[in-house]
């Protein structure tokens, strides 16, 4: 489980296929202080699994349904990314629960930048509407945002200074393809009033 903070922005530093799967090398410095083989990862909100750690690179691989889901379809070497180690028991909870399993990817219809933050907006399929509520919880790349607006389809994200400054938003442009994790305690309320 993650929370949404971001740790740091690391970077890809190349992709390659091998035998179905492709994997991925990606360059950090804090999350190597207690990173290791076997370790949970969130990269760009994705769980991935820790395969290898040298030099402040770790490898990841990436299946054809990851691949397929994630904006990790479109992911080149030098492209900027998210990361943040599992979360340990007892800490604190800055953002909210993300399982790290994407629900959709959708492009940033979007991005105005004013002065150190910016306004998002984007689009989600009609089938993830009623998982959307205005002031709740909803994950972008890993991070977690709080819903400004909800219009229809159409969701509306404010970004702060300090998220700009620490996250991969400051690279993004509109068109840019998003990884979108939606909140999984109302998957859990709409299941449990399926099944009473």
């Amino acid at each position: 489980m993650f929370s949404g903070i971001i740790e740091e922005v690391g970077r890809i530093r190349r992709i390659i296929s091998s035998g179905g799967v492709s994997v991925c090398d990606i360059t950090g410095d804090k999350v190597f202080e207690d990173l290791k083989e076997g370790d949970s990862i969130s990269v760009n909100g994705v769980c991935l699994t820790v395969e290898k750690t040298k030099d402040n690179v770790f490898t990841v691989s990436l299946s054809r349904q990851t691949l397929k889901e994630t904006n990790f379809s479109d992911a080149r070497a030098g492209d900027y990314v998210n990361l943040e180690r599992a979360m340990r028991l007892g800490e604190r909870i800055g953002g909210h629960m993300l399982t790290g399993h994407i629900d959709f990817k959708t492009p940033l219809q979007y991005l105005h930048r004013e002065k150190d933050s910016a306004i998002l907006r984007f689009y989600i399929p009609e089938k993830f509407q009623k998982y959307v509520v205005c002031r709740g919880s909803i994950g972008i790349d890993g991070i977690s945002f709080t819903v400004a607006e909800v219009n229809g389809r159409e969701i509306k994200i404010f970004v702060i200074p300090y998220t700009m400054e620490h996250t991969n938003i400051k690279h993004r442009r509109p068109g840019d393809i998003v990884n979108i994790e939606l909140d999984i305690m109302a998957k859990y309320v709409e299941n449990m009033n399926k099944n009473p």
